[in-house]
C-alpha cells in the first residue's frame, strides 16, 4: 500500500476502497485522500442516503482463477473411500506450505495453507469412519494438524511436530457428529492459524440429516499490516467477495450452512441475517436446534449449523454484527430466486 500519507491507516484505506466503489468513484481507490475521523454507516460517509450498503463493491476483484470463494462455499472433500473388513476408510492428502494470497482487490498476504488455500479444503465424513489424513509440511516452519474431536493422544496434533519436508499419518474414527474444523497446533498458536492453517471438519450422523442447500462459510481476517489487528475481514477469506457475487438459493428451499469461526485477534465475531430468522445448531451435535435467531455470536474456535428458508424472492444482506468487520469485508448477499 505505497503511497498512503501519515495518519491514513491501512484499514481506513480499505474502508474507503469500499465507499469509492459505491459513489462510482473512479480513478481507483480513494486511498490517501480519506482522513482520520470521517465516516458513519456502512459506507463510511456521514447522511449518504443510501449509507453505503453498496460500499462494499471494492473497484476490481480478486483473481478467482487462483482461489474463487463461491466454488469452495460448496466443496466437500470426501477423501478417497474404500471398503476395510467391511468399514468404510476415508484417505484425505493435506500439504502445509507458503502461499501468497489476495485477500481484497491488490491486497496480497503472505500465508501459510493447507493445499494451497485458505481455508484449507472442508473435510467430510460420516460418524464411524475410520480416517487417515495423509499431512506432509512443504514449509519451512513446523506445522501439525490438529482435528477437534475424539481421537488418541498421538493423533492429537499437538506434541507431534511435524518438521519441514517431513510427513506424518493421522488415523482415527470420525466422531462425533458434528460441526468441527482442524487447524496447526505448533507454537506460537496464534500465529500458524492467523496465517491461515484451519479448515472445516464435517462429521454426518450415521442416519444423515434432512436434504438441503448446504454451504459451509468460514469467517476469518487478515492482519496485513503484521501490527496485531486485522486489517481485512470475510467469510471464505475474500472481503466482500459474497457481495459482489451474492449467494443463489431458491425460495422455499432448506439451506443449512456449516459456520466456522476461526477469527484471531478479536475474541468475538457474529453472523446476521436480514429479513429471516435461521435455527442454530450449536456445534452441530443435537438433531435438534437450541434456538431460532437472527444473529449468533462466535467466540474463537466456536462453530455450528444454521438453517432456514427464505418466503420471499430478492436480494437479502448477511454479515457480522460487528459493525466494523461488516465495514471491512465481513458483509454478503443471499440472492433467492424463485
Amino acid at each position: 500500500m505505497r503511497g498512503l500519507r501519515r495518519g491514513v491507516s491501512r484499514r481506513e484505506f480499505l474502508r474507503a476502497a469500499g465507499v469509492a466503489g459505491a459513489l462510482g468513484v473512479s480513478g481507483g481507490l480513494l486511498g490517501a485522500r480519506v482522513a482520520r475521523g470521517q465516516g458513519g454507516g456502512h459506507g463510511g460517509i456521514r447522511g449518504e442516503a443510501s449509507g453505503g450498503h453498496g460500499g462494499n463493491r471494492v473497484v476490481g476483484d480478486v483473481d478467482l482463477s487462483r482461489f474463487d470463494p463461491s466454488k469452495f462455499l460448496r466443496e466437500f472433500y470426501w477423501g478417497d473411500e474404500r471398503k476395510e473388513g467391511g468399514r468404510t476408510v476415508r484417505e484425505y492428502e493435506l500439504v502445509a506450505e507458503p502461499v501468497e494470497i489476495e485477500v481484497a482487490p491488490g491486497v496480497m498476504y503472505p500465508a501459510w495453507a493447507y493445499n494451497g488455500q485458505v481455508p484449507g479444503p472442508t473435510l467430510r465424513a460420516r460418524e464411524g469412519d475410520r480416517l487417515r489424513v495423509a499431512f506432509k509440511n512443504g514449509d519451512t516452519h513446523p506445522h501439525t494438524i490438529h482435528f477437534h474431536g475424539f481421537h488418541p493422544a498421538n493423533m492429537d496434533g499437538v506434541f507431534e511436530l511435524v518438521g519441514p519436508g517431513q510427513e506424518f499419518v493421522y488415523e482415527f474414527e470420525a466422531g462425533p457428529f458434528g460441526c468441527h474444523l482442524y487447524h496447526c497446533h505448533t507454537m506460537p498458536l496464534k500465529k500458524h492459524i492467523e496465517k491461515g492453517l484451519y479448515g472445516a471438519f464435517i462429521v454426518d450422523p450415521r442416519e444423515g440429516r434432512p436434504e438441503a442447500d448446504e454451504m459451509v462459510m468460514v469467517m476469518n481476517g487478515f492482519d496485513t499490516d503484521f501490527d496485531g489487528e486485522n486489517e481485512v475481514y470475510g467469510v471464505n477469506t475474500v472481503a466482500f467477495h459474497y457481495q459482489r457475487h451474492p449467494v443463489k438459493i431458491k425460495r422455499g428451499e432448506l439451506v443449512r450452512i456449516y459456520v466456522v469461526n476461526a477469527l484471531e485477534f478479536d475474541l468475538v465475531n457474529s453472523f446476521h441475517i436480514h429479513a429471516n430468522f435461521f435455527d442454530y445448531y450449536p456445534t452441530g451435535t443435537r438433531l435438534e436446534p437450541s434456538e431460532f435467531t437472527d444473529t449468533k455470536m462466535f467466540a474463537q474456535g466456536e462453530r455450528g449449523i444454521m438453517e432456514f428458508r427464505y418466503r420471499f424472492p430478492g436480494r437479502f444482506m448477511f454479515h457480522a454484527h460487528v459493525s466494523e468487520f461488516a465495514e471491512l469485508g465481513w458483509m454478503g448477499l443471499f440472492e433467492v430466486e424463485g
